[in-house]
């Protein structure tokens, strides 16, 4: 099981220079976690491709339902202490800080393009271009 972020998900449904390293890390390891924010990310990076009008309303819900589907019973709760920790000791948002106290609970790493995550959890976490 690994943790991914939302943008290793959109990479995955939503196409660009990283989809095809999103497909590659799915193919290898498909048990995928996240914590339950993922989805209101994840649905924020539709928005803003539906205000762009690069997809449908119809399409970003077909992807919200894919992606639902993909990580049903993959979905968890973290410990807000963790993440208030891991946000002591990092200039990381709280949000992203969610992906790596996850990482943490299921004794795994976080795939992440996020540079500033790999900068300040280089134990936790993997590029996914390294993945």
């Amino acid at each position: 099981m690994i943790v991914v972020d939302s943008n290793v998900l959109a990479y995955l449904y939503l196409p660009c220079e990283y989809t095809a390293a999103a497909e590659a890390l799915l193919e290898r390891d498909s048990d995928w976690a996240a914590p339950i924010l993922w989805r209101s990310e994840f649905r924020n990076i539709l928005a803003g491709y539906i205000r762009r009008k690069v997809i449908s309303f119809e399409h970003a819900n077909s992807l919200q339902s894919e992606a639902e589907s993909l990580l049903e019973g993959s979905e968890f709760e973290v410990d807000s202490r963790t993440v208030l920790e891991l946000v002591r000791d990092s200039d990381c948002s709280a949000y992203d800080c969610e992906f790596v106290a996850l990482a943490i609970k299921l004794d795994t790493r976080l795939v992440t393009m996020d540079k500033k995550l790999l900068r300040a959890f280089p134990k936790l976490t993997i590029a996914l271009s390294a993945g």
